[in-house]
């Protein structure tokens, strides 16, 4: 939506960021990546937006973030290896905090064999439901890649 307030874990140089800020018409983007040099190029490519004040891009690793609960509309990552190289319920449990009512949070991959789209979607989705989100897996493929797979977590909501 164009004014969600989003988050993406691990922004690299900043790429999907200058994508998503695109489409934000009044929303907010924060971005973090624990590589000072991939923040300040990520910062650079999107200047516009961070001179705005629409943009933040900050040096930190997720398990050392803190942000207030509800902060975020939509969370997203993309090819953030640990949420299925260890348990990541600690992680998990924090983006699910820092999600606002009806926010999503978006794990994708462009794993680099079929097999590990299966692997992904079996040790990432009992950790997002322990978390308290429904998960909906998307798969699909590009020119370039043996596949690809996006976890979609949403808060369950209480039917009473």
């Amino acid at each position: 939506m164009p004014s969600d307030r989003v988050l993406e874990i691990g922004c690299g140089r900043g790429l999907a960021a200058a994508l998503v800020l695109g489409r934000l018409t009044e929303g907010s983007l924060a971005a973090i990546d624990p590589s000072a040099a991939a923040i300040a190029a990520a910062a650079q490519r999107n200047s516009r937006d961070v001179a705005a004040g629409r943009a933040n891009f900050l040096v930190a690793a997720l398990e050392e973030s803190a942000f207030p609960a509800g902060s975020f509309d939509r969370i997203f990552s993309i090819n953030v290896n640990l949420f299925w190289t260890r348990d990541p319920v600690r992680e998990l449990g924090a983006l699910r905090r820092w999600l606002a009512p009806g926010g999503s949070l978006h794990l994708c991959w462009e794993p680099p064999h079929p097999g590990r789209v299966k692997e992904i979607v079996a040790a990432v989705t009992p950790a997002m439901e322990a978390c308290g989100l429904a998960v909906t897996v998307l798969t699909g493929r590009t020119s370039r890649s043996a596949g690809l797979v996006c976890l979609v977590g949403r808060v369950h909501h209480d039917p009473s």
